[in-house]
């Protein structure tokens, strides 16, 4: 383990945004200015934060003005879902652009014996890694001559293994790399690269939080602004990768601002709305930096989160907003996502599309902002013409596939306005028309026996078994 101290780490003694700084100075290489046709890429997403967490979703006691303001001058997506209703099989669609039935990672647990490492993070099972046959956005951005850096929580990768962030086709990466260690928001170190960094001063279990001396929340976010700052000097184009921990519980921050005054909300409320409006500010900090240092023109930022809300708060927040559902479901709570993508002069200001699409879509989308080559074999489609505001038909034409292991086997598939769900291997397919039904509350899969048969056969053949999670349609 790396001391801070020891190492000559000052940042132990001093700000946060200084120690960053003199942490990182002089890592990442450097060398050809981006132009218009390879911009800089920011990929922000968050933890558990629901459909209806954000003003522009619809949300009226949250404040999130930087993100609305982020979709006013961007554009904001109805209908985009993420990978998985939990944790690291999101990701790892993401990373991958395979979905849930095909990619490496479609669980937080895999089964003993079958190439998982056991957890660091205190939990029971086997967390499995990405492989090195695995080909990431990260890797593929990087073959096309991109710096790529990455602060946050992994979760695809166990230390030692093959799915660590240096092994994946990130130059430089800090966080945190099993999922259950990142739930605590004062955790007792972080990775930096290959190293183990001591936080002292950090318990990672105290809930008198005047105690701990270092949040997590903080220390990403200064590492993104350094990161930021620092390739904004060179000549390379850089991915920044910005997976955030807030507003996955524990519940562990400082103050309740802006929200002190709302007495009458259940303590864990107000932390949430902390959390989320604390994201919201960081966000901001972020594109007034890209504007400060004269990038934001050619630097597009994607934010999102990598499931729905944890927590509905239903009568409050409504996080799930009009959605069925929450972590966890197949239902459009659990999976439908805010989606909202800034590039100043390139996006249109202020608009909304309702195209169809999900995270196996962001490799080849990056890679079609890149100019690079799409790995075969994967199973998203570049979504830049609706980024654009072009009409992409095939998007309501292809069908989009997930399934679930946690409490049964569940499969979910959408295509155009038709979403068919299964919430245990021995229930028949439900159907629902999202165009008018998009809480899922009228079941009319006995009216339609023909698309009902169409996404049986779709779902048998959409997958493709695992070892370590095996469905009983292997």
């Amino acid at each position: 383990m790396v001391d801070f101290m020891a190492e000559g780490y000052p940042f132990l003694t001093g700000s946060v945004g200084l120690g960053i700084a003199v942490m990182l100075a002089g890592s990442c290489a450097t060398s050809d200015k981006p132009t218009e046709k390879t911009p800089n890429i920011i990929f922000i997403m968050v933890d558990d934060m629901g459909y209806g967490d954000a003003g522009v979703y619809g949300q009226r006691l949250i404040q999130t003005p930087r993100i609305d303001r982020m979709a006013d001058e961007g554009i904001m997506f109805t209908d985009v879902y993420a990978g998985s209703p939990v944790c690291a099989p999101s990701r790892s669609v993401l990373m991958t652009g395979r979905h849930t039935g095909n990619t490496t990672v479609r669980g937080n647990f895999g089964l003993p014996g079958h190439g998982g490492v056991p957890c660091t993070g205190g939990s029971a099972g086997l967390r499995v890694p990405l492989t090195d046959k695995d080909v990431t956005v990260a890797d593929v951005l990087k073959q096309a001559g991109y710096v790529t850096g990455m602060t946050g929580k992994w979760g695809l990768g166990e230390p030692g293994t093959t799915g660590i962030p240096n092994l994946q086709g990130f130059d430089e990466w800090f966080g945190l790399l099993n999922q259950r260690r990142a739930h605590s928001h004062y955790p007792e170190y972080v990775w930096h690269n290959m190293e183990k960094v001591s936080l002292e001063g950090n318990t990672g279990t105290t809930t008198d939080f005047a105690e701990e001396k270092y949040h997590f929340h903080d220390l990403i976010t200064e590492f993104a602004l350094e990161f930021i700052e620092r390739q904004s000097k060179s000549d390379q184009p850089f991915f920044l990768y910005l997976p955030y921990t807030f507003p996955h519980d524990r519940f562990q921050i400082s103050s309740f601002e802006p929200y002190a005054e709302a007495a009458e909300w259940p303590a864990q409320a107000r932390v949430y709305a902390s959390m989320i409006t604390a994201l919201d500010r960081d966000a901001g900090r972020i594109m007034d930096l890209l504007k400060s240092v004269g990038i934001d023109k050619n630097t597009i930022v994607f934010f999102c989160s990598d499931n729905g809300a944890a927590h509905r708060y239903d009568g409050l927040f409504d996080s799930s907003g009009p959605l069925r559902g929450r972590k966890r479901d197949l239902y459009e709570g659990g999976i439908r996502t805010p989606m909202i993508v800034w590039w100043p002069g390139r996006i249109k200001a202020g608009s909304v599309s309702d195209a169809i699409w999900y995270f196996a879509d962001v490799l080849p989308t990056l890679a079609g902002l890149a100019g690079a080559e799409v790995p075969a074999e994967i199973d998203g489609i570049s979504v830049l013409p609706s980024l654009f505001g072009e009409p992409q038909p095939k998007l309501s034409e292809r069908p989009l596939y997930w399934e679930f292991y946690e409490g049964g086997f569940q499969q979910a598939a959408r295509r155009g306005k038709w979403k068919a769900v299964r919430t245990n291997v021995d229930q028949p397919l439900e159907l629902y028309d999202l165009e008018s039904d998009i809480g899922e509350n009228n079941d009319i899969s006995g009216n339609h026996p023909e698309l009902i048969a169409w996404f049986e056969a779709f779902m048998r053949e959409a997958r493709t078994p695992s070892p370590n999670w095996p469905s009983p349609l292997d």
